[in-house]
C-alpha cells in the first residue's frame, strides 16, 4: 500500500468522502420460538368417549387423530413438550426436550377405549392438578386444551384458568381446541378463551380437515418467522473528484482506491460492476462515453494492483441526477465511480 503520509491533507480528507454501503440480508426463513414449553392437555372424560354431534366417530378418537397431525406440524425448536390428560389427570409424556417422534408415541398411546359410565368431567380439578406441572417449567408455556367443554363436577374451570393466569402472569397461555357439541360446553370454552388475548382459538374438526389452517394455528401458537432474505447488495461508492471532462486517475485519488482495493481483496469470490458517472454538463452521448472512460480508468488501476480482470466489468452510466446538478457541490458528487457486486 502507498504510504498516505506523502499525500496532502486535502487528499487524506478525500478518503473520508468515500461512502461504503453494505446492506445485510434477513435470516432465511428462520423460525423464532414464541414459547419455551407446551403441554397438550386432553379431556379424557366420559363425554369425550361419546360420538361427536351424536353421530360418526368418538370425540376422543377425533382428538387423537388431530393431535397426531398437530404433532407432525410442530417444528423442533428446542421446546419442552408434554402430554397430560384430565378427568382423570394423568401424564402420558412428562416434560422433556421436544422430539416429534417421542411425543408422537405418547399420542399414539392415548387410551380411547374406556367406558363412559361414571367418568365425569372434573375440568376445574384438572387445571388445579396442572399447576404442579407449570410450576416446574421455566419461561413461557402454551397449554393446548383439547376438550368438548363439558364440566359437571368439581371446581369451576373458568375460575381455575383465571387463577393460573393470575399466578403465572404472561408466562402461561391457554389455547382451546374445541370439540364442543353442547351449548354449555361452547360457553365454557368461550369463557376460557376470553380470559386472555394471547389465546388462539381452534376447532378440532377444522384443523383436521385443513392443513393450511393447522399450519396457521401452529405458527400462531409456537413461532414467528423472519422475513425472507433479500439479495446482499455490497456497494462501494467513490466520490472521486475527476477534473471537468477528464477521466485520468490523479494522485489524490489513490488513498480512496487503496481502500477499495482492500475491500475487494477481502472478498475474492465476488465479481463487481464498475459504474462510471458524470454531471449534467455535456450531451448524453458524450457523457456516456466519458463515464465509461472513468470506469475503465478505475478498473485499470485495480487490475494493475492485483484484482483479476475477470472480476470487474466497467460500465458507463452517463449523466447522474442523484445529486443537484445546479450546484458545484452537486456536480462534484455526481462525478463518481461506484462498484457493485454482481
Amino acid at each position: 500500500m502507498v504510504n498516505m503520509k506523502k499525500y496532502s491533507l486535502a487528499a487524506c480528507l478525500a478518503v473520508v468522502a468515500m461512502t461504503m454501503v453494505f446492506s445485510t440480508a434477513a435470516f432465511a426463513g428462520k423460525k423464532i420460538p414464541k414459547v419455551d414449553n407446551f403441554i397438550l392437555f386432553v379431556d379424557h372424560s366420559g363425554s369425550m368417549a361419546q360420538k361427536y354431534m351424536g353421530n360418526g366417530a368418538k370425540k376422543i378418537d377425533l382428538a387423537k387423530g388431530m393431535m397426531g397431525k398437530l404433532n407432525a406440524a410442530i417444528p423442533e425448536l428446542g421446546y419442552t413438550g408434554a402430554l397430560y390428560t384430565f378427568a382423570p389427570f394423568a401424564g402420558y409424556a412428562q416434560p422433556a426436550p421436544y422430539r416429534t417422534a417421542v411425543l408422537g408415541e405418547a399420542v399414539n398411546g392415548l387410551d380411547t377405549e374406556y367406558e363412559v359410565f361414571m367418568r365425569r368431567t372434573a375440568m376445574g380439578n384438572g387445571l388445579i392438578d396442572l399447576d404442579s406441572v407449570l410450576a416446574g417449567l421455566d419461561g413461557k408455556t402454551a397449554v393446548i386444551m383439547v376438550t368438548d367443554g363439558a364440566s359437571n363436577i368439581g371446581a369451576d374451570p373458568v375460575a381455575q384458568a383465571q387463577a393460573l393466569y393470575a399466578k403465572y402472569g404472561g408466562k402461561v397461555c391457554f389455547h382451546v381446541v374445541s370439540y364442543a357439541d353442547t351449548e354449555k360446553g361452547r360457553m365454557i370454552i368461550d369463557e376460557i378463551r376470553a380470559l386472555n388475548s394471547c389465546s388462539v382459538p381452534a376447532d378440532g374438526e377444522a384443523l383436521m380437515a385443513d392443513a393450511a389452517l393447522m399450519d396457521r394455528f401452529v405458527e400462531d401458537v409456537f413461532f414467528t418467522e423472519a422475513a425472507e432474505p433479500q439479495p446482499v447488495d455490497e456497494t462501494i461508492v467513490f466520490r472521486l473528484n475527476f477534473d471537468f471532462d477528464k477521466s485520468n486517475i490523479k494522485e489524490e485519488m489513490v488513498p480512496i482506491l487503496e481502500q477499495a482495493l482492500i475491500l475487494l481483496q477481502e472478498k475474492p469470490n465476488l465479481s463487481y460492476v464498475v459504474e462510471g458517472w458524470t454531471d449534467s454538463i455535456g450531451t448524453d452521448a458524450y457523457n456516456l462515453g466519458l463515464s465509461k472512460r472513468r470506469a475503465d480508468s478505475v478498473t485499470q488501476w485495480l487490475t494493475t494492483n492485483g484484482i483479476g480482470r475477470n472480476r470487474l466489468e466497467p460500465v458507463g452510466k452517463g449523466e447522474s441526477t442523484k445529486f443537484d446538478n445546479s450546484t458545484d457541490e452537486g456536480r462534484y458528487q455526481n462525478r463518481r465511480v461506484e462498484i457493485r457486486s454482481k
